[in-house]
């Protein structure tokens, strides 16, 4: 590249960031999450909006002949990916008691209740007909995956979003957290496979098929053999190498260190073709000593080192680019969105509120657990791109997918806030997540989502 097409992409990328931390604050000011002023920022980036006002600009930032918009949107998706793994990376650091003894009953309550029943409550209605499936339907005309893919996204919770809402907040640390992100590694798991079965559809036409049930069955093989080998294994696996006396990257940087562990889990996932993003999730955990956590101090300097640029650059732009990538225009259509919208959290927030009064959880345990899981999120956003680009889906649910895991995501912050704005406790049953509530800051304190730090708006 020449120096005029790297200054291009470095003007560029200084853009999104100026206008992702106004926005951002901006939101905050509000008392609005500020993840959402940072999607924002990028919806007006987006040609939707400065593709309007003012086309060239537009072209001259991201269609620039010198530069070519096929590189720009290649290395603006390779910042994307880099801001969601290393949002992942931290929260992983971070939370802690994953899957403990303590929180397994409870998991296994809202896995057994909370995510499947508005997956099959939303299968049986569509097959029954109660539901119309037509106007959801993509170009491949393929409804049974178009059904799969709905009650996939009524189902789904948003583990990058909702990290980020509780690292804004300062509970990573809380059993509350954990019990959250346990449950939602787990269930994303099984969903992921779902998508695959309905990606598969498209080009079978039975779902009996040997081709499918043999693809899929070995996919989710391999995926829960990761996912049990990074939990279970590679914690140990990471203690020994950081006693051996010869690892000598660990003695040369641990800062470098822990970014090579990332690095090694991302690039082992997409080997095995496990997703990138629980990959991310597990290299923090792994690091950080595993369910007993008793590792994270020796990293404590490297960790932060890594959260406050994070926090600070790649993070925000990722929520950004999330907003630049939405679709707008004659596909939007209100009533499916307010429809859907609707309906999925009235759906979700009763089977996770049932299956958290069946786990022993009072009052306002469930409401905050109901609320919280019910952000779809990016993965929300992931399951419509993905489906879209398949062409499982058509463009009005592709719209309506993303803006209801904004919208959601965005009222499960809200409501956390407010919680904790109250000193009430998320869990009745856990002291120490009685947490005072942050308050908006001005710029100048650090970006690790403590009081002082300018990220915390909710």
């Amino acid at each position: 590249m020449t120096e005029k097409e790297i200054g291009l992409l470095i003007l560029t990328f200084g853009v999104f960031l100026c206008f992702v931390h106004v926005f951002g604050y901006v939101f905050e000011r509000l008392r609005q999450p500020r993840l959402v002023g940072e999607i924002v920022a990028g919806i007006f980036l987006g040609p939707f909006v400065l593709g309007k006002l003012s086309p060239g600009v537009s072209d001259y930032l991201f269609a620039n002949p010198a530069l070519g918009a096929d590189r720009t949107k290649a290395i603006l998706g390779f910042i994307y990916w880099l801001g969601v793994l290393l949002l992942m990376f931290i929260s992983g650091s971070q939370v802690k008691r994953l899957l403990s003894k303590e929180n397994r009953r409870e998991t296994a309550w809202i896995l057994g209740i909370g995510t499947p029943l508005p997956f099959l409550i939303v299968m049986i209605l569509g097959v029954s007909g109660v539901i119309s499936i037509g106007p959801l339907v993509g170009v491949k005309g393929v409804e049974m995956s178009a059904l799969l893919v709905l009650a996939s996204a009524v189902a789904v919770t948003s583990i990058p979003v909702i990290s980020r809402i509780f690292n804004d907040l300062g509970i990573l640390h809380t059993r509350f957290a954990s019990l959250i992100l346990g449950s939602a590694v787990l269930e994303d798991i099984a969903l992921w496979g779902v998508l695959a079965v309905a990606t598969a559809l498209t080009r079978q036409t039975s779902l009996a098929d040997q081709y499918i049930v043999g693809s899929t069955a070995q996919h989710l093989v391999i995926t829960f053999t990761f996912m049990g080998t990074a939990i279970l294994a590679m914690p140990t696996v990471l203690k020994a190498l950081g006693r051996w006396r010869w690892n000598l990257l660990l003695r040369a940087s641990r800062l470098a260190y822990a970014i090579i562990v990332l690095f090694a889990y991302v690039g082992a996932a997409a080997y095995f073709e496990v997703n990138l993003v629980f990959a991310a999730f597990l290299a923090g955990f792994g690091l950080a000593g595993g369910i007993s956590g008793g590792q994270r101090e020796h990293f404590s300097d490297a960790l932060d080192s890594i959260s406050k640029f994070s926090y600070g650059i790649f993070i925000p732009v990722y929520f950004a680019l999330v907003g630049y990538r939405l679709v707008f225009g004659r596909d939007f259509s209100p009533t499916l969105l307010v429809a859907f919208l609707l309906g999925s959290t009235a759906l979700s927030l009763i089977s996770v509120g049932l299956a958290a009064k069946l786990a022993g959880f009072r009052r306002l345990d469930i409401l905050n657990l109901a609320i919280t899981t019910n952000a779809r999120g990016g993965p929300g956003i992931v399951l419509a791109s993905v489906a879209f680009d398949a062409g499982i889906i058509s463009a009005a649910f592709y719209t309506t997918l993303v803006l209801t895991a904004i919208i959601t995501s965005q009222m499960a912050g809200l409501w956390l806030r407010y919680v904790l704005s109250r000193g009430w406790p998320l869990l009745s049953t856990d002291e120490e997540d009685v947490v005072e509530a942050p308050v908006a800051t001005p710029v100048g304190g650090d970006l690790l989502g403590h009081p002082s730090s300018p990220s915390v708006g909710f």
